[in-house]
C-alpha cells in the first residue's frame, strides 16, 4: 500500500525569471487546525502549512505568495531584477522547511511586495504572519517588531481603503488593527479601533469579529482596573 506523504511537489513558474521550479505545498488532508489566538494566529496539530504560504524562485530569488496572482510590468521587472535578483546567491526553498527558513521566505516576499508597491493590506498579511513565526520561535522581540510593522500597513490599508476587492473585509482589518495595538501596548488606539468595529455589529455578518473585538475590549479595562 502507498503511503501518502504530507508534503507534495507544486509545480511553479517564476514570474519575473521565467524559470520552472517545484516547491513544497502540504497536502489539506493533514492539515488540523486546534483553533487560533485572539490575532487569528492558527494553532495546528502536527503540520504547519504557514512554513510553505511563500514561493521563492531559486534562480532569481523572486518570493511570492501562494495566493497571490502575479503579473510583472516591465518597470517591475527592473527594480525587482535590479534590487534583488542581482544580488541573489541561488539557493532552494522547496523541499521541507524549517521556521526559520520560512522566516526567509516572507522576508524576501515582503521585499519583493515593496518594491513593487503592493496593496498595503496584502504586506500587512505577510508581516503578521512574520509575527507568528517570531512567537512559534519564542522571539519576543522580533515579534513585536513585526506586529508594530503589520499595525502599520493595517492602518495604511483602513486608511486608504485598499482592503477593498480583497479577502479581508474593512471590519477584519479595523479588528487587526486594534489587536495589534493592544499586543504593543497602544491602548488609546486599540479601544478606538476596538469601539469602531463594535459599532458595526448590527450591520455585519462577521459576528465572531464583534465577539473578540468585545473580548478586546474588556482585556484592556481589566488591565486598567488591575
Amino acid at each position: 500500500m502507498t503511503t501518502i506523504e504530507p508534503l507534495y511537489d507544486k509545480n511553479c513558474l517564476c514570474p519575473l525569471c521565467t524559470t520552472s521550479f517545484t516547491t513544497k505545498k502540504l497536502r489539506s488532508r493533514f492539515i488540523k487546525a486546534k483553533g487560533f489566538d485572539s490575532d487569528f494566529f492558527p494553532f495546528y496539530e502536527e503540520h504547519n502549512p504557514l512554513l510553505y504560504y511563500v514561493n521563492v524562485c531559486p534562480a532569481c530569488g523572486f518570493a511570492f505568495a501562494d495566493q497571490a496572482e502575479v503579473r510583472l510590468n516591465e518597470a517591475e521587472k527592473a527594480i525587482l531584477t535590479e534590487k534583488i535578483s542581482s544580488q541573489w546567491n541561488p539557493q532552494n526553498f522547496g523541499e521541507s522547511r524549517t521556521i526559520r527558513d520560512s522566516v526567509k521566505t516572507y522576508k524576501l516576499a515582503a521585499y519583493a511586495g515593496i518594491l513593487r508597491h503592493e496593496k498595503h493590506i496584502l504586506i500587512a498579511g505577510l508581516y503578521i504572519r512574520l509575527a507568528w513565526l517570531y512567537r512559534m520561535l519564542e522571539d519576543v522581540n522580533e515579534e513585536t517588531r513585526f506586529m508594530k510593522l503589520a499595525l502599520s500597513e493595517y492602518e495604511l490599508s483602513y486608511s486608504t481603503g485598499d482592503f477593498r476587492g480583497t479577502q479581508v473585509s474593512e471590519i477584519k482589518t479595523l479588528y487587526l488593527a486594534g489587536e495589534l495595538c493592544r499586543r504593543t501596548s497602544k491602548t488609546e488606539q486599540a479601544v478606538k479601533y476596538f469601539s469602531k468595529v463594535i459599532e458595526q455589529q448590527s450591520k455585519t455578518i462577521e459576528k465572531n469579529i464583534i465577539s473578540l473585538a468585545k473580548d478586546g475590549w474588556l482585556k484592556i479595562r481589566e488591565l486598567q482596573k488591575a
